[in-house]
């Protein structure tokens, strides 16, 4: 019997597959991101009812669009975000998209135990550095225990999420004079816009989704719980974030129940908000390094989970919008997955050819796919950045195929 839960190096066997509601809740809960409502805040204000809807409708169906076609690649084969780059980016090119996606979900890792350690501490008194060490360690014993532990953690909090923030929105609105007070479009932002924040938002998280979905037991529970997961969880932020923004000046549903004198609901609605996330975060960075570094994903998990928690405050203050620029990376690298998948399949069913050393291709679309979207200010920045990074790949594939 195989060790290794986790199946860090090897793809997953049938008899350790998952049904739809494990890998839906599972998606779910990696969805609730607590950053998502503070675009859902700008959206409110920005747009209108009719735009916040079109933007969400926009985005959101680019974002499931691109989730689900790693869902369908990532349950085909039962690999990891980091085993597939080995096939597509190489054996030694794949330590670039490994290294990417473990450096920036360990920093977002730490900016997500602030975000939770800050406000609780304001409300409670309790030193933040105490809460930042007790909240990593609790997020990171999760995904220290791999793929069942996260799975548990998303039937318990999805359901409180939702249950609990929808019933705060809802006497919210009412406070305001209804949902239509909330999207008053003061900015006037553009649709356009609008949906590329919700592209934004969540594109680079999405990237490691066959991380997660690798367990489905067929393609279609993989597809149908990543396309409904990404579209209704983060739709479900963006409502409460621009609520949020409308009621109380906060973009977190945690400041609107403070406010409405609900204070322990508003504490577990925020703490695991974070955690489903988070605990997702450092579990793909584990899987990032193993492939790196060759240790086991549980010692990796422990490392990544130690710097994020160390460095928390540090990055929740400094490191933010580096943390932004190199998220631009990781859209590149799931475009190339996905292309290499569907062009050049008969890689994927047998063993990894230990010749293919490094893709150059493959990795010069990821560094012109991440310029493009830092730098060039025009249309959806992660489309940007696919669309580059997907010509410089099939322009190497013409090369070496002549």
């Amino acid at each position: 019997m195989n060790s290794d839960i986790d199946f860090s190096q090897s793809a997953v066997p049938a008899e350790s597959r998952k049904g739809f509601w494990s890998l839906f809740v599972l998606m779910v809960g990696f969805t609730f991101f607590s950053a998502s409502m503070s675009v859902g805040a700008r959206l409110g204000i920005g747009l209108d009812l009719s735009g916040f809807l079109s933007a969400i409708l926009v985005g959101g169906l680019i974002l499931m669009t691109y989730t689900s076609l790693l869902a369908y690649v990532g349950s085909h084969t039962g690999l990891s975000m980091d085993l597939l780059a080995r096939r597509s980016f190489g054996t030694f090119g794949s330590f670039l998209p490994s290294a990417l996606i473990s450096f920036t979900q360990i920093g977002w890792f730490g900016v997500g135990v602030a975000m939770f350690a800050f406000p609780v501490a304001e409300l409670s008194g309790v030193n933040p550095w105490l809460l930042v060490i007790v909240g990593g360690m609790l997020m990171t014993s999760t995904a220290y225990f791999g793929i069942n532990a996260l799975t548990i953690l998303s039937f318990v909090s999805v359901p409180a999420i939702a249950i609990l923030g929808s019933i705060s929105i809802f006497m919210a609105t009412g406070e305001v004079g209804g949902i239509l007070a909330v999207f008053t479009g003061a900015e006037g932002m553009t649709i356009m816009a609008g949906a590329g924040m919700v592209v934004g938002s969540f594109v680079s998280g999405g990237t490691a989704t066959p991380n997660f979905v690798r367990f489905a037991r067929t393609k279609k529970i993989a597809v149908i719980s990543t396309a409904i997961a990404f579209f209704l969880g983060n739709s479900l932020m963006f409502l409460f974030g621009a609520v949020g923004g409308a009621v109380t000046g906060m973009n977190d549903i945690f400041y609107v129940m403070i406010a409405q004198g609900i204070a322990i609901p508003a504490i577990i609605v925020l703490g695991l908000n974070i955690w489903t996330t988070n605990d997702s975060a450092i579990y793909s960075s584990g899987l990032g390094l193993a492939n790196i570094t060759k240790m086991t994903k549980k010692n990796m998990t422990l490392v990544s989970g130690v710097i994020g928690t160390a460095l928390a405050i540090w990055l929740y203050n400094n490191f933010v919008g580096w943390l932004s620029f190199l998220s631009a990376t990781l859209p590149p690298v799931g475009t190339i997955l996905i292309l290499d998948f569907f062009l050049n399949r008969a890689k994927y069913e047998g063993a990894e050819d230990a010749g293919n050393t490094v893709n150059v291709f493959a990795v010069l679309g990821v560094v012109l796919g991440a310029a493009v979207a830092n730098f060039v200010n025009w249309g959806i920045a992660p489309v940007n950045a696919m669309v580059i990074a997907a010509l410089c790949f099939l322009l190497g594939e013409k090369v070496f195929k002549r």
